[in-house]
């Protein structure tokens, strides 16, 4: 583009400042608006794939990524009550050298935080976005202050946009989450495990890498929950979720030990929704202001540093504003729509009520999943690769 714009970001988060350490790096003026006083990440553990990884090498942190983080080479499940694996997908089914790397959320933060602000990014704390104009692409808190005009206004606010005005609607199942030291024995140090009773009990342990170098290696362990549960679960004794946990997952003891009381697990609910069109005026929608879905197929994250990566690109190679951001939604529309809708599809298999869906799993798909190409298509599903995301943007996988 040639020209500096001058740039608003709502939403500190890490599609929102990987977005800003792009723009800034490419001479643009950004403000990020953020709520809390000290910007911050919340949720636990996450793995970032082959497209996720290639944009952070391009913002030079695939390297420190990879070292805070824990290789991930199989996503393993099994059905308690059939002893059956219903889920195996191997990322060297599609190529030998592919992987996930597993990462605590607030490590994955510093890190773009501080491209951001190296970049020469800036940060606005304690300002709460409650709308904005995109006509005129200007930005209000709270207080009922505006921010701008800018030239360009990004949504990343997250699920719960109050910018992305498409219902959001809330999916039965969520779950309870917690960090908790890496255990000596008994799981798999480069695999993401599963438990699971028919759709409605599913539990899973992932090693979590380390919050900053020398420090201990950690896991992050998760139990599916009806969301019109939680309350109920809170109200109970916390041994008695130990024992249903530990009955679906025997082994899962030595971790679950340290879990004294209900505030050490955060409970998350998830949401399924796509924001029609990306695009308005001079706002631009990113990340889970976008697209949210649920964790299932591990999409969040990777998908929020393609968008900044392809807002960024847009921005570099069209004269103007409103050009840019249709190349933009045109670059990540069809990789939104394919994983949005692969997302819904598969997230009722493993996390719903249905009584057919875990038999039509155990009996039928687990096998099937076996058979030439499906090992492949689910490495590539996983991996983030379907739709050539990549190629879209006119990058290769970065190793």
């Amino acid at each position: 583009m040639g020209t500096s714009l001058n740039i608003g970001i709502a939403g500190a988060g890490i599609g929102g400042l990987a977005a800003a350490a792009f723009l800034a790096r490419e001479g643009h003026r950004v403000t990020v608006f953020d709520q809390f006083e000290t910007v911050g990440p919340l949720g636990s553990g996450l793995i970032l794939q082959e497209t996720g990884l290639t944009i952070l090498d391009e913002l030079g942190l695939r390297t420190e990524a990879e070292a805070l983080g824990a290789p991930i080479r199989r996503l393993y499940g099994l059905s308690r009550r059939s002893g059956r694996i219903v889920l195996d997908v191997r990322y060297g089914s599609l190529r030998p050298a592919l992987i996930g790397i597993s990462i605590q959320r607030p490590a994955l933060f510093n890190l773009v935080h501080s491209a951001a602000m190296t970049a020469g990014a800036r940060i606005a704390s304690s300002t709460r976005i409650t709308a904005a104009n995109p006509k005129d692409a200007v930005l209000v808190d709270a207080s009922g202050a505006t921010h701008g005009p800018f030239d360009l206004i990004v949504d990343a606010l997250g699920v719960r946009s109050v910018l992305s005005t498409t219902p959001s609607r809330e999916l039965p199942y969520g779950a309870l989450w917690a960090t908790l030291p890496w255990p000596a024995t008994g799981f798999h140090a480069d695999a993401l495990e599963q438990r699971y009773e028919a759709a409605s009990r599913m539990a899973g342990v992932m090693p979590s890498g380390r919050a900053a170098a020398g420090a201990p290696d950690t896991a992050t362990y998760f139990w599916s929950i009806r969301g019109d549960q939680h309350e109920a679960w809170r109200a109970a004794p916390l041994t008695h979720w130990r024992d249903a946990a530990l009955s679906l997952w025997p082994e899962t003891e030595s971790l679950l030990a340290s879990l004294r009381s209900h505030d050490d697990l955060t409970f998350a609910r998830y949401r399924h929704r796509t924001h029609w069109p990306a695009v308005a005026g001079r706002m631009v929608h990113l990340g889970d202001s976008w697209h949210a879905a649920s964790p299932q197929l591990g999409q969040g994250a990777n998908m929020a540093l393609l968008d900044a990566f392809a807002l960024a690109r847009a921005l570099g190679r069209k004269t103007d504003v409103r050009d840019a951001l249709a190349d933009y939604a045109k670059m990540r529309a069809l990789h939104v729509r394919l994983f949005q809708l692969m997302s819904f599809l598969f997230t009722p298999v493993y996390q719903s009520d249905s009584r057919i869906l875990p038999l039509m799993r155990d009996g039928f798909a687990a096998s099937v999943s076996r058979i030439w190409p499906a090992p492949q298509i689910l490495a590539a599903m996983v991996s983030g690769g379907l739709g050539a995301p990549l190629w879209r943007l006119g990058l290769k996988p970065g190793r």
